[in-house]
């Protein structure tokens, strides 16, 4: 996927780059361009978020539930709509499959808060943290079709850090 998106960010810097190019020539011969200029083609990138956060042990939305295993091992429990993975006492994740038996959703529950990722990595420096001292972020790629979250529980007893990535259904 992310080879994908960085073949899309070059395809839209190159067409930026035409659209700029071409503007200049036609304005120099005194003709308007019919091709919209960007600023500049760093803007044409930032139209499109990079995710700071899209996988999990590789596993990403679309993969194939056979990719998904292939790459996370067998599953503690397993049906054709979503494994359930047990890694230690600290960490599970779930991952679940449409029909197609495709990635639609990954979520990963990290027990005291112990090996998961800092919340930045995640969804950025910007976070909801309550007065209980629990924090959510949700983080929407509409054009990557998915979407991430970032939850931490404030229970003093068992902190539980959940990420979720799932697919943006239309």
């Amino acid at each position: 996927m992310i080879k994908r998106f960085i073949n899309a960010a070059v395809l839209l810097v190159a067409i930026g780059s035409l659209g700029v190019v071409a503007g200049v020539t036609a304005q120099g011969q005194g003709q308007r361009s019919r091709t919209p200029r960007p600023t500049n083609a760093f803007n044409e990138i930032r139209a499109t978020q990079q995710p700071l956060y899209s996988a999990y042990k590789g596993v990403r939305i679309g993969m194939t539930a056979d990719e998904a295993r292939a790459k996370l091992g067998q599953p503690a429990l397993k049906a054709d709509d979503q494994d359930y993975y047990v890694f230690s006492d600290k960490e599970t994740a779930q991952i679940a499959y449409d029909s197609a038996h495709k990635v639609t959703g990954i979520s990963v529950d990290y027990m005291g808060g112990a090996g998961a990722p800092d919340y930045r990595s995640v969804v950025g420096a910007d976070i909801n943290v309550k007065p209980d001292g629990s924090v959510y972020k949700l983080v929407r790629y509409e054009q990557l079709g998915f979407w991430v979250s970032y939850n931490r529980t404030a229970n003093d007893a068992v902190v539980v850090v959940t990420i979720t990535i799932e697919k943006i259904v239309p």
